[in-house]
């Protein structure tokens, strides 16, 4: 973690995040010393507070990302996340009234955001299925499968009342991990 100048002149002690306790002290010069049984020894980085050093943001142009702020896909090390999918292409609804089309579009935008950051549907581990008629559950299902059959993620399927356009009937969040991969 690094600690930029005005924090290391205002701040003196270290804390563990569990206790509270000090642990230690951070010199103007920014170099963390531990107190305890190597005291006075640098703490390496690795001891120090847990972080995600390389965390990307992309965003597929939608027409909501810059206004609701968020991102299309987001990789955190190996881990990464798809902001929901739905049957959109070119920032247009497609498919309308059409379940089985409108899960296969959605999970080509979720390939799609996958690619952008190194991955493929085979690394995806977790897949969420917000759909607006769960009577029509078999539709969604089976092109998921088509998808995901081999895969086998952890999924959900739940029934949701309206998404954010009424033409849309189905909207797909996926998680994924990358296992070391750049």
């Amino acid at each position: 973690m690094d600690i930029p100048q005005a924090d290391i002149e205002q701040h003196s002690c270290v804390y563990d995040g569990r206790s509270g306790g000090e642990r230690g002290r951070v010199e103007p010069s920014g170099r963390v010393v531990r107190r305890g049984k190597r005291d006075g020894e640098p703490v390496r980085r690795a001891e120090r507070t847990a972080e995600v050093s390389d965390v990307q943001r992309y965003g597929s142009g939608g027409p909501f990302e810059e206004f609701v702020g968020y991102s299309r896909v987001v990789r955190a090390g190996d881990f990464v996340f798809v902001s929901g999918c739905t049957s959109v292409v070119d920032g247009e609804v497609v498919h309308a009234g059409e379940p089985a089309a409108q899960t296969r579009q959605a999970i080509e935008n979720v390939r799609s955001a996958l690619a952008r950051v190194g991955g493929t549907l085979a690394d995806v581990v977790r897949t969420r299925m917000f759909v607006t008629d769960i009577g029509r559950w078999e539709e969604y299902g089976l092109v998921h499968g088509e998808a995901f059959g081999e895969i086998r993620p952890a999924a959900t399927m739940v029934e949701v009342s309206a998404l954010i356009d009424p033409r849309m009937l189905v909207e797909i969040e996926a998680d994924a991990y990358l296992g070391g991969r750049l």
